[in-house]
């Protein structure tokens, strides 16, 4: 008996061993998460205020810089960190569905991580309407299938907790990321590693927290929609945003399959031209827009915000074709940030509508609108938005938009545009043996 009793006891040990070992790693990768996460977000920082010390000098100096930044970006993608283009959340999915080691570690690596970051900043310097977050998302996941090399069989959950911890870092806010892992990533609700991922989560939040402090990322936004009236706000920015986010989803998708003529192949041919060209198409829309359209849009979506001031009338606009350009150029760069600054900015366009209206409200419709309409996730762009802001009051409203949204979006593109695009990376990186 007592020896069968110790054997039992060393098999239960043995198995609460590993059970804390997959928790050490899930905590550690959380904490180095989240310390990637606020680097990439101070250096993201001083990469703007470096461009718009440069059009303090001379405006028109984004003519030269941003195509040839852009060009460059390609080509040191395309030449020694393949796979890092564009968001990098595609590339996020599409390693969680594969099961061949060397095609996961194509799409998340400590290589990709780094040169994620390297050209995420670069494109910032050159005035790239592009964001951080998405970028942070393949970073996070990238950390994470490091930590878990040695067992493959944890790797897709890891993965997913690396992406969930990087939105939830990035943004300072772990409900939304939770959220994001669940809605966006996997599309299902995994009991075996929900705990897990809510503790990468903490940790990356944690630490976050302690290296920049408890902050709202778009400041406190009090503001609510009041009479019945401004009510008639929610299906106007509801059908609006989510037809232009689809509108932008479809143009991407489209672009990153190639367009089925000989202007599709002379693109693929001649990537470092076209982006180039896209970069020229930035800095136009840059001029035009009295040079507010560069980066992330952050700073004026957050100014408009807490000051009630609204945005330019062409700003929606001209961020939308800014980010589109930047998006279909192929240099590396997420779209959260500017896709939350073009619903921004057509919320300020849907306001001057509604008469004496409450501005900021009817702005944050317009985010979570286009939001949802880009990535039709509405759950993780209604809470992203509402700890972004702050602002519980328009959780309904919100909720209710984000719906809309994503109906009508469906209208122009079927599918989100990060799985669409996952899809490619998955064909791409499968073995030619495994691919059905």
């Amino acid at each position: 008996m007592i020896p069968a009793l110790s054997t039992r006891n060393r098999r239960r040990l043995k198995i609460t061993s590993a059970r804390w070992q997959r928790r050490a790693i899930f905590l550690l990768g959380g904490v180095v998460v989240g310390g990637a996460a606020v680097a990439l977000a101070a250096l993201a920082d001083q990469a703007q205020i470096a461009f718009a010390l440069l059009l303090s000098k001379s405006r028109y100096a984004a003519l030269v810089v941003t195509p040839l930044g852009f060009a460059l970006s390609v080509f040191l993608t395309n030449r020694f960190f393949p796979n890092s283009q564009g968001s990098g959340i595609p590339q996020a999915i599409a390693a969680r569905h594969l099961t061949d080691q060397a095609a996961r570690g194509s799409l998340v690596s400590i290589r990709i991580a780094i040169g994620k970051i390297i050209l995420t900043l670069f494109g910032l310097l050159c005035g790239a309407s592009v964001g951080r977050e998405g970028p942070t998302v393949q970073v996070g996941a990238s950390i994470m299938f490091a930590l878990g090399r040695f067992s493959p069989r944890r790797q897709p959950g890891l993965i997913l907790a690396g992406a969930a911890a990087g939105v939830a870092a990035a943004f300072n806010t772990p409900l939304a990321g939770i959220v994001f892992g669940i809605e966006e990533m996997s599309r299902a609700f995994e009991t075996r590693t929900s705990s897990l991922i809510i503790a990468a989560v903490i940790a990356a939040g944690l630490t976050s927290i302690a290296l920049m402090g408890n902050y709202a990322y778009f400041g406190s936004s009090p503001m609510a929609l009041r009479n019945g009236i401004d009510w008639l706000a929610i299906p106007v920015c509801g059908v609006v945003g989510g037809l232009m986010g689809g509108l932008f989803s479809r143009i991407l998708i489209t672009m990153a399959r190639g367009l089925p003529n000989g202007l599709g192949r002379a693109i693929k041919r001649h990537s470092l031209a076209f982006a180039l060209l896209c970069g020229l198409a930035v800095a136009v829309c840059g001029l035009i827009s009295g040079d507010t359209i560069y980066g992330t849009g952050y700073a004026q979506v957050k100014a408009a915000l807490e000051n009630g001031a609204p945005l330019p009338a062409d700003f929606g606009i001209l961020k939308f074709l800014a980010t589109t350009f930047a998006a279909i150029s192929g240099i590396p760069g997420g779209i959260f940030s500017p896709s939350l600054a073009v619903g921004a900015g057509l919320g300020a366009n849907v306001a001057s509508l509604f008469h004496g209206a409450p501005l900021p409200a009817i702005m944050l419709l317009g985010m979570v609108s286009y939001f949802a309409g880009v990535v039709q996730a509405p759950i993780t762009a209604f809470v992203i938005v509402t700890e972004m802001t702050d602002n519980h009051a328009m959780v309904v409203p919100l909720m209710a938009a984000a719906l809309i949204a994503h109906a009508s979006s469906r209208v122009i593109c079927e599918e989100g545009v990060y799985h669409a695009l996952a899809k490619g990376f998955i064909e791409r990186a499968e073995p030619p043996r495994d691919r059905t």
